[in-house]
């Protein structure tokens, strides 16, 4: 008997949830992966990145809606310094107008893939892990999909996740 050794690639599953332009979701739900990669120590065999689509209004299109309205407010009557003072520090609480262009970014489609690459042995804890992520409250408000390495568009989505940062 020789004692060779067989290394087969691990079978893969692609799980992409869409969070819409919800960025909290998608952060909490990222804290749940580290988690869990860390508490069942999965280094590498679950690894996720995000994906942020910018969304069709942009700040020109603020922009232009923010003039329009600038000239059609009333001229502000003077007032003492502190009211002044109350209103400068209640305006740095605010976020800065999208009018002047410093302000917030436009909201992002996000999207967030996991990959799964768990050995043949590990098929119970790969189910497991699957049965948690539909379970679990930021997964199970977005939008899912899973795609495993049988299905047709797996190698378009490996490439995706791959060409990810």
């Amino acid at each position: 008997m020789s004692s060779r050794r067989y290394r087969t690639r691990m079978p893969q599953s692609i799980l992409i949830f869409d969070f819409g332009t919800n960025e909290e979701a998608a952060q909490q739900a990222r804290h749940k992966v580290e988690s869990w990669q860390q508490a069942l120590r999965l280094g590498k065999k679950m690894l996720f990145k995000f994906e942020r689509e910018q969304s069709a209004e942009g700040p020109d299109n603020a922009l232009a809606n923010a003039s329009a309205t600038d000239e059609t407010l009333p001229k502000e009557k003077p007032v003492t310094k502190k009211v002044a003072k109350a209103k400068k520090a209640s305006k740095q609480d605010e976020p800065e107008a999208a009018g002047d262009g410093s302000g917030p970014a436009p909201a992002a489609r996000v999207r967030l893939l996991i990959r799964m690459a768990f050995s043949g042995h590990e098929k119970l804890l790969q189910q497991r892990m699957l049965d948690r992520f539909a379970g679990e409250e930021p997964f199970k408000s977005a939008q899912s999909e899973t795609i495993h390495e049988a299905d047709a568009s797996f190698d378009a989505s490996a490439e995706l996740f791959d060409s990810l940062d």
